[in-house]
């Protein structure tokens, strides 16, 4: 899973009500995107959501009176009032796909496969690509792709596990999500993926879970979990610390 930039998340919800307000049938758009998981709160498990925390409270409802005053309808008063509103970040925190495309990728792969070329030409293009990437890190630092946001009913069905069989990635470097299989899965197999990012995989289960149940409001209880419930419950982080007083 990528969490996708904060202003795309912002764009989305204006590209969801544009949606729903140029549709045919603007209460069918509005089902529709209201079928994606929404809750800030899971009452079985006592979670809630952390952007009900006080810190997101001043912000939140800035941008909703911004949103309102910008893109107010009648048929979408519901989602432009404080709890409405609420759902609705919720909606994108919890099923928002981060995605990254990168025409620059796709020139350099193109350059490194050619094969028409001599050996001195090979070598001058590793220097021109060498060069060439320099240069953008100059401007754009290690932000070379083209980053968005995207709402996809099939993938956010999915449920989580710490060791998925199948992951999300981007085949055609364009809006077109695909799962692949990380392994065999067996017919009648659920295709689970991972919710969290990369740098959290391999951390703590009390780590992983914490961040689970403050942006999915579930504790998680797959496999890997399970496995592991024996464990310390200390963050990652305290982890190291321990580790590097023993060192000393």
């Amino acid at each position: 899973m990528h969490y996708p930039p904060e202003t795309a998340s912002v764009m989305l919800i204006a590209q969801m009500i544009a949606t729903v307000l140029q549709a045919s049938d603007p209460q069918k758009m509005q089902n529709t995107f209201e079928s994606f998981c929404h809750s800030v709160v899971n009452k079985g498990q006592q979670i809630v959501h952390k952007l009900l925390g006080d810190q997101f409270k001043e912000q939140l409802d800035m941008l909703r009176v911004l949103m309102s005053n910008a893109l107010f309808d009648e048929k979408l008063e519901k989602w432009l009032k404080p709890e409405g509103f609420q759902s609705l970040m919720a909606l994108i925190g919890t099923n928002g796909q981060g995605i990254g495309t990168s025409s620059l990728s796709i020139y350099i792969h193109n350059l490194e496969n050619l094969d028409d070329i001599s050996s001195d030409e090979h070598q001058a293009l590793d220097v021109f690509i060498d060069q060439l990437y320099e240069e953008m890190d100059k401007v754009s630092g290690q932000f070379l792709n083209c980053e968005g946001s995207g709402l996809y009913a099939l993938q956010s069905s999915c449920n989580h596990s710490c060791e998925p069989n199948a992951e999300v990635n981007f085949p055609y470097n364009n809006s077109t999500l695909a799962l692949k299989a990380l392994h065999s899965i067996q017919p009648g197999e659920e295709i689970v993926i991972c919710y969290l990012e990369e740098c959290d995989r391999g951390r703590s289960r009390h780590t992983r879970q914490r961040v689970l149940r403050e942006n999915y409001l579930f504790t998680c209880s797959c496999p890997k979990c399970e496995s592991q419930a024996g464990d310390p419950d200390v963050t990652s982080s305290e982890d190291d610390e321990d580790s590097m007083e023993e060192v000393s």
